[in-house]
């Protein structure tokens, strides 16, 4: 076989499915919560096969925004949110969502607030990826966030159970490796490298954030992670968030395809829309991969140079919310100020602010 045959890969089009996220905030119970829920899985089995239809049938991988089923808490406790907002790694919305992939054969990426049976009480903010089969095939915690448990918060208990594969996990599939970033952590470049260098080719990027005509950070960010992992970005805003105090289309607006170059495929507007869609050429992105040259970046990088500065104490400190008998403990949303403030003065304490 040559070494072109080896490269081959599948082309297929990839849609950042621009769907409007209804808030449940201001329900009073699960209940409630629950309806809004199941009608929003709903809504998405209607929407994703006349999304397909229209692109046409080699549409292969839609990815959803951030927190789509029930967007962000606004003053709820860690217990509280749990209790309204949260679905279980087994629970019943992934089943829902696995039919709607198996009815379509498409690939389902997305982003949930999920509970763990190893961590009751905490959630975590969780990008998953289901198979045309039905099945979750990768479950990705968000590592960096403002006011929410993470992994690294429970890091020793967490590498315990998941390993460090559970922590970067990449899914190798027939329309290629494919990994996930949550939102802001766009804005990191070690996750997404992490990621790359355990094969991904493809980074599903479910994110909640303000569409700007300007050039915000999240837009930058994509383009440059797409860029220096020579990678594609498939980037789902929401079409808006009804049902909060925020006038709804605040975060709306802006997905977007970009290909392994950081050049921008095709952009949505504002509102609900699956206009942010292209096709993906594993073919030509692996080419481009193997190609030596002053564009291979991956190839050129030389990263034992940096463990020693990145293998030193951290700014955020790791297990801050296990308790000497590596017990996990559920804490206040002022923690994680708290846990910030901290990592500030360690900081100007090294002279690095």
């Amino acid at each position: 076989m040559s070494d072109d045959q080896k490269l081959l890969g599948p082309s297929y089009y990839a849609v950042a499915l621009q769907t409007a996220v209804d808030a449940i905030n201001g329900c009073a119970d699960r209940v409630e919560s629950q309806k809004v829920i199941d009608a929003t899985i709903d809504r998405l089995a209607t929407e994703i096969p006349a999304s397909k239809r229209f692109i046409g049938p080699d549409t292969r991988l839609i990815v959803l925004p951030e927190y789509f089923l029930t967007a962000y808490p606004l003053g709820d406790t860690i217990e509280g949110w749990a209790a309204k907002a949260c679905i279980h790694k087994d629970g019943k919305e992934y089943e829902a969502l696995g039919k709607i992939a198996q009815d379509n054969d498409v690939y389902i990426a997305g982003n949930a607030y999920e509970l763990d049976d190893h961590f009751n009480g905490l959630y975590f903010q969780t990008c998953f990826i289901i198979a045309p089969n039905g099945n979750v095939i990768l479950r990705y915690r968000r590592l960096n966030s403002m006011f929410a448990p993470t992994p690294h918060d429970v890091w020793d208990k967490y590498l315990d159970i998941y390993g460090m594969d559970g922590v970067f996990p990449v899914a190798k599939t027939d329309i290629g490796n494919l990994a996930a970033i949550a939102s802001e952590e766009i804005l990191y470049p070690e996750i997404a490298r992490c990621l790359a260098m355990r094969g991904a080719e493809v980074f599903l990027h479910s994110t909640g954030e303000m569409g700007n005509l300007s050039e915000t950070p999240k837009q930058i960010a994509r383009k440059a992670r797409a860029l220096e992992n020579m990678a594609y970005v498939i980037s789902a805003n929401s079409g808006s968030i009804r049902g909060h105090e925020l006038p709804k289309s605040s975060t709306d607006g802006r997905s977007a395809v970009i290909n392994y170059k950081g050049q921008v495929m095709a952009e949505a507007g504002w509102g609900e829309t699956m206009t942010a869609s292209d096709c993906i050429d594993l073919n030509a992105q692996r080419k481009y991969r193997a190609r030596p040259g002053m564009s291979n970046y991956l190839a050129r990088q030389r990263f034992e140079m940096f463990a020693e500065t990145y293998g030193a104490e951290g700014s955020q400190r790791a297990n801050s919310l296990l308790d000497e008998s590596g017990n996990h403990k559920i804490p206040d949303r002022s923690h994680f100020l708290s846990a910030q403030a901290d990592a500030i003065a360690n900081l100007a304490k090294k002279k690095i602010l």
